[in-house]
């Protein structure tokens, strides 16, 4: 046997080095989106069953500690009076447009607040006043919609800014901190409003988007086959290498 056969195993180490890592890492990936995809059946398979349910009575602070993610899309009822005075407009992006989610804080009859997303307005309904609503009213109206959760974090790139009234999620707390709401009597959570039409047609309510993507399988298998195109290439560059060798 030669010496440069005898190197022949050495000098191809790193491609077998390099070829392990890759297949190891594309096996990882398909098989985070293997767990990504049961992740997301089983939300959508929870939101159905929420969807599916009739309204109850919003949650009251005897049970605020329970309410998690598992309670989204919980569809609600609630009564009371709405502030509109300290209603807060958070950046939206819908069917419509371009344009605001109105989140007004209700006064509920059982002596609680909550914010109601009342839907979707333009820029040329974002105050009150230009939808016919009175500001300090006391007229007690009835919502329904669905639960969902605080979302605390800002779209991408864009953090809430409350000391300029900029608002791009819809943080309960903080919202509610803005608004001055007291924070023992503010429900953790804000509500959906449905789609029963408003007197002057804004807010557009029932706008919330109950539709999940699930693209994990076709994810999955890429990764999986690009694994496979690993070892592949690895054996075609192997025995290339030999052949040139010998030759």
């Amino acid at each position: 046997m030669t010496a440069a056969a005898q190197r022949s195993p050495l000098k191809k180490l790193p491609l077998i080095l390099l070829a392990a890592l890759l297949f190891v890492v594309f096996c990882s990936l398909g098989t985070w989106q293997i767990q990504r995809r049961a992740w997301k059946l089983d939300l959508i398979a929870q939101v159905e069953a929420q969807l599916a349910r009739d309204p109850i009575p919003a949650p009251g602070p005897a049970r605020w500690p329970e309410v998690g993610p598992q309670h989204n899309y919980l569809p609600v009822r609630v009564q009371g009076v709405f502030l509109h005075e300290k209603q807060t407009l958070v950046g939206a992006l819908t069917a419509h447009g371009s344009g605001y989610w109105v989140m007004t804080p209700m006064l509920t009859t059982r002596g609680f607040f909550v914010l109601v997303n009342r839907g979707f307005v333009d820029s040329a309904h974002r105050e009150p006043a230009e939808r016919g609503e009175v500001v300090g009213g006391t007229q007690v109206v009835t919502v329904q919609g669905l639960l969902r959760t605080s979302e605390p974090r800002g779209r991408l790139f864009q953090d809430n800014r409350p000391a300029e009234d900029r608002w791009y999620s819809r943080d309960v707390q903080a919202i509610g901190a803005a608004r001055d709401l007291p924070p023992d009597a503010s429900a953790p959570y804000f509500i959906d409003a449905d789609g029963t039409p408003n007197p002057d047609g804004w807010p557009v309510g029932g706008l919330t988007v109950v539709k999940f993507r699930n693209t994990h399988l076709g994810y999955a298998i890429t990764w999986y086959a690009l694994a496979l195109l690993t070892v592949a290439g690895a054996v075609l560059a192997w025995r290339h290498g030999g052949e040139s060798e010998t030759s």
